[in-house]
């Protein structure tokens, strides 16, 4: 497996860059913790490192965080709605 070299001196495997160029870190740590023995904390830090190297990642990961953020207030306004709704109907009985 080819890694990816970081600012740093930090070895990335390649389906951990992968992943992180996906938008997907919490799916790189994963891949680096178990490729290189490593624990959370240490995994993370070296994602993070890798990330902090690259500015065009940190915007795209701002991008898929603020993406998943207005798909979750969507989720929750629509079980809001749908709650109601059924409020309604149950106090129109």
């Amino acid at each position: 497996m080819t890694g990816q070299q970081g600012a740093a001196g930090d070895d990335l495997p390649a389906e951990a860059a992968a992943a992180i160029e996906a938008g997907r870190k919490i799916e790189a740590i994963k891949i680096v913790r178990k490729a290189k023995g490593l624990d959370l904390k240490d995994a993370k830090d070296l994602v993070d490192r890798y990330v902090e190297a690259r500015p065009h990642l940190q915007r795209k990961l701002a991008e898929a965080q603020a993406e998943s953020k207005r798909g979750c207030v969507i989720w929750l306004l629509t079980l809001l709605a749908a709650g109601l709704g059924l409020v309604y109907l149950l106090k129109g009985r």
